[in-house]
């Protein structure tokens, strides 16, 4: 007789697999790195195979999927995994990071962008298309991070990658400011985006928030704060840990 308590109906786990073997949804705060993080859980959980399934800025919160122990070997799925993000496109000003961490670059009047014609534009965004990354990202160059060269004041050439766009779409407009959902795949700039139509409607723009709400299988109401999880006791935490069988 199966036991009415039993989470999963699934074969067991492979011989010698640790409790903490899987992936740990994280709803990721504000200010903190993806790498931040890893470093708090590897701390929390006492082992050093973990790492993170998709990089956010630290300026951005959500969804952050935590790999712990042979859960690391999930690591090209989740990256590959499809990713959703509520965000605010702010008309008016360009930064040199494209989002609010940056310093204003350029300014111009947005007065008379009607939302229509955001609309039009936003849809010149959905598809297939070929993006650049930003000067301030990860991607690396030579080994180098670019946004180590642009602290230096350098800009290099980057080789533009193919992004597909699912869904684009106005939830709030309230100008300057803009908020919408979109769903991308993975290696998508979202404050990229936001920078290109602020330069397409002549008015400059750039990302003030970005939240990212699912990643793969996973939505924002899977997840547990970080702070939150810092502070469960050990089997408290364990629970929160969805097993690599369901990964697969």
């Amino acid at each position: 007789m199966q036991n009415k308590n039993q989470r999963f109906s699934t074969p067991a786990p492979p011989q010698n697999a640790q409790p903490y073997d899987g992936v740990l949804p994280i709803d990721k705060p504000t200010g903190m790195t993806s790498h931040d993080v890893v470093d708090a859980i590897r701390r929390k959980v006492g082992i050093k195979r973990v790492g993170h399934g998709g990089t956010l800025d630290p300026a951005a919160t959500g969804v952050l999927l935590i790999m712990l122990g042979r859960g690391t070997k999930l690591s090209e799925k989740l990256m590959k995994s499809d990713k959703t993000y509520e965000g605010t496109l702010y008309l008016g000003s360009s930064t040199d990071s494209q989002d609010a961490t940056g310093t204003i670059t350029e300014e111009g009047e947005w007065e008379h962008i009607t939302q229509e014609q955001l609309e039009e534009e936003m849809k010149n965004f959905k598809g297939d298309f070929y993006q650049t990354p930003p000067m301030v990202s990860a991607v690396k160059i030579n080994g180098v991070p670019l946004y180590k060269l642009a602290r230096k004041g350098k800009t290099v050439e980057r080789k533009p990658r193919l992004i597909h766009i699912y869904k684009f779409k106005i939830l709030d407009f309230n100008p300057p400011e803009i908020k919408f959902v979109l769903r991308c795949t993975k290696g998508t700039y979202v404050r990229t985006i936001c920078h290109d139509i602020g330069e397409n409607l002549g008015c400059h723009a750039h990302l003030s928030a970005l939240r990212r709400t699912s990643a793969g299988s996973i939505d924002i109401e899977k997840t547990t704060p970080l702070n939150d999880l810092l502070e469960m006791d050990y089997q408290l935490l364990l629970d929160k840990i969805i097993p690599i069988r369901n990964f697969t």
